[in-house]
């Protein structure tokens, strides 16, 4: 895992941009909307229903997941994506996720208990589990 560089001296943080969404293109925004939802724990917007053409699904802090409808598909590995951190073990969380539709798509778990797992969304999205923040206490 990396470390967040600090602020360089040269830099002007007198400006900035919030994060408001991370929007994610898809086929059936609903549909994906509440695959995501599952994953989060929580809903999908009151104001949002099958058939969509955005759904959104807020988060408590940072921000939210939008789901735009597009007309194309899916076609390359993503250039950005997902790293969650669960409160249960790595491994309880890939189980539960792929129960909820998600596959497997690398398994980078080593025998120390390292490493990740990544895996897609419904959609072909990938995104990875890392260990939860009591399995990384353990091995530090």
């Amino acid at each position: 895992m990396r470390v967040r560089p600090s602020a360089r001296p040269h830099q002007d943080l007198r400006m900035s941009s919030l994060l408001h969404h991370i929007t994610v293109d898809c086929e059936d925004a609903y549909a994906l909307a509440t695959f995501w939802s599952q994953v989060t724990g929580h809903p999908v917007s009151d104001e949002d229903e099958p058939g969509d053409a955005e759904c959104l699904v807020e988060l408590p802090t940072g921000p939210s997941l939008l789901f735009i409808q597009v007309p194309e598909g899916k076609s390359v590995k993503n250039r950005l994506h997902l790293d969650l951190q669960p409160d249960t073990t790595r491994d309880e969380e890939v189980e539960r996720l792929r129960g909820l539709g998600a596959t497997l798509v690398d398994d980078q778990r080593r025998p120390d208990g390292t490493g990740w797992v990544v895996l897609a969304d419904p959609e072909g999205n990938e995104f990875c589990v890392e260990r939860s923040a009591a399995e990384r206490a353990a091995t530090s």
